[in-house]
C-alpha cells in the first residue's frame, strides 16, 4: 500500500512529563511521524484524582488532539488508560488508540522467583484493565504493588535523585526485596525517568521492565494496519504543549527527553 504524502500526526498525551517516556519511545523508532505531546500539568497527577474526572479529562484532550490533526491518540498515561481507555474507544469508535498497561505478561514470563512487583497509581490498581492483566497472565506468580506516594510529584519537580525521591523507592522496594522479587514492573509513566535510582536500590539482579518500547511498537503495528505507517531517516517535528507552567516545562525537556524545544500554554475552557 502506497504511504500517505504526509506522514500521519500521533497525538500523545499524559497528566505531566510521564509520557515523554514513551515520546523518547516512539521517537526512536517512529522518528518520521509528527507528534503533539499534551501534558495536563493542570490536573497533574491523576492518581490522585477520581475516574470519572480522569474520565473527563482523557475525552476531553482526545477532542482537542483530533482537532490539531492527529491521527492515532497514544494514552500514555497507565491513570489515564486505566480509566478511560475502554470508554475512550466507545466515544470514538473510528480513531485508534493505544494505551498503557502494566507488563505484568513479560515479566510473568521471565521471573525465576516467581515473585513480581509493580509500582503504580491508585487509580491504575482499581481499574479493570490490572485485574484482568494479573488474571490472564500472572497466574502462578506473586504480584506485590505499591502506589509510591509523592513520586510522581517529585518526578514532575525535576527531582530524580533526591533524598526524598530515594526515600519514596526505599519504602516502596525494600519489602519486594525482602520477599524475593526479582523483577519490577513500571506501571507508570513517570517512573522510567527514576530506573536508574531504582536500579542503584534493587541491585543488577532485579530486572526493571520499561514498557515504553513495546507501545511505540504496538503504535508502528496499528499505523501500518491502517496504511499510515511512514518510514524515513529524517526526524519529524514534536509539537510540545501543556495545561500548566510552559516555562518550567521547557527546563524539564532537556534532562529528560535530551532536547529542548519551544512549550505552547493550552488553557482549559472550563475545570472540568
Amino acid at each position: 500500500m502506497a504511504e500517505p504524502s504526509l506522514p500521519a500526526a500521533i497525538g500523545v498525551f499524559d497528566s505531566g512529563v510521564g509520557g515523554l517516556s514513551v515520546l523518547r519511545a516512539i521517537r526512536s523508532q517512529l522518528p518520521c511521524h509528527p507528534v503533539i505531546y499534551l501534558a495536563d500539568q493542570a490536573h497533574v497527577p491523576y492518581g490522585a484524582r477520581t475516574q470519572d474526572e480522569v474520565r473527563a479529562y482523557s475525552e476531553a484532550i482526545t477532542r482537542y488532539l483530533l482537532s490539531q490533526g492527529a491521527q492515532l491518540i497514544v494514552v500514555a498515561c497507565n491513570t489515564a488508560s486505566a480509566a478511560a481507555l475502554y470508554p475512550l474507544r466507545a466515544a470514538f469508535p473510528d480513531v485508534p488508540f493505544v494505551g498503557m498497561e502494566p507488563a505484568v505478561k513479560p515479566a510473568a514470563e521471565h521471573t525465576l522467583s516467581g515473585v513480581v512487583g509493580v509500582l503504580a497509581t491508585p487509580v491504575t490498581f482499581q481499574g479493570a484493565l490490572f485485574a484482568s492483566v494479573v488474571e490472564r497472565f500472572a497466574r502462578g506468580v506473586t504480584v506485590l504493588t505499591d502506589t509510591c506516594p509523592g513520586l510522581v510529584g517529585q518526578i514532575e519537580a525535576g527531582q530524580l535523585n533526591a533524598p526524598e525521591t530515594r526515600a519514596i523507592l526505599k519504602r516502596a522496594l525494600q519489602p519486594m526485596i525482602e520477599r524475593g522479587v526479582d523483577t519490577i514492573v513500571m506501571g507508570c509513566t513517570h517512573y522510567p525517568f527514576v530506573i536508574p535510582l531504582i536500579q542503584e536500590i534493587v541491585g543488577p539482579r532485579v530486572e526493571v521492565i520499561d514498557p515504553a518500547p513495546a507501545i511505540a511498537r504496538q503504535v508502528g503495528r496499528m499505523l501500518d494496519s491502517r496504511g499510515l505507517l511512514s518510514t524515513c531517516d529524517a526526524r519529524a517535528e514534536v509539537s510540545f504543549q501543556t495545561t500548566g507552567d510552559s516555562r518550567r516545562f521547557e527546563e524539564m525537556l532537556p534532562r529528560l527527553l535530551g532536547e529542548g524545544d519551544r512549550v505552547k500554554y493550552v488553557q482549559w475552557e472550563s475545570d472540568i
